[in-house]
């Protein structure tokens, strides 16, 4: 795993050989973070709040927070990539990237913070999937956990269309990768 820019720029981070998360492609990353940049976010201005969820190697975490933002949270159930997260924030040495080991829904079911970006990144054969929107925009009396004006990204697999949701904003595709854009 390799940070593109910011202040972390340039570090490597291999995970181990046996990890099973499917880690974004440095392709999607860049082409995800040009949009961000060019089109939603001020990482120059006021430093946004992030949340990652199933943060696998913690690779677009870590790109937050490199980046600009003033604190990004990194939520993994797998405790075998937990720890390596908690390996890499240690040689990081930087308080502003958190990585938390929990289960997502659980974690957004209690969280009472929001954040300026949301970032999910769930396993593709997650049964569940369709359902991360709600879950993170709030449905039916639920909080959200984006702040007003945020930015939520989600990246799934090519067979799921999230156009008809009602904070819908955009679609974009890098390959196999797919991001789908919602606003609040």
């Amino acid at each position: 795993m390799r940070i593109i820019r910011g202040k972390y720029k340039g570090r490597h981070f291999p995970a181990p050989k046996n990890f099973k998360a499917r880690p974004t492609t440095d392709f999607a990353k860049e082409g995800l973070f040009n949009i961000l940049e060019n089109n939603y976010v001020d990482f120059e201005g006021d430093a946004p709040t992030a949340l990652d969820l199933f943060a696998g190697t913690g690779s677009i975490g870590l790109e937050l927070a490199s980046r600009g933002c003033s604190r990004v949270i990194s939520v993994e159930k797998d405790f075998k990539h937990w720890q390596f997260l908690q390996q890499v924030a240690h040689e990081l040495n930087d308080g502003i990237w958190k990585p938390l080991h929990a289960d997502v829904f659980r974690f957004c079911k209690q969280c009472r913070e929001q954040y300026d970006i949301v970032f999910a990144d769930p396993p593709y054969s997650l049964p569940n999937l369709k359902e991360i929107p709600d879950v993170v925009l709030g449905k039916e009396g639920q909080d959200s956990l984006l702040a007003d004006g945020g930015l939520f990204v989600m990246e799934h697999g090519k067979d799921y269309d999230f156009s008809s949701h009602p904070c819908f904003v955009e679609h974009r595709n890098y390959g196999s990768v797919n991001f789908t854009f919602f606003k609040k």
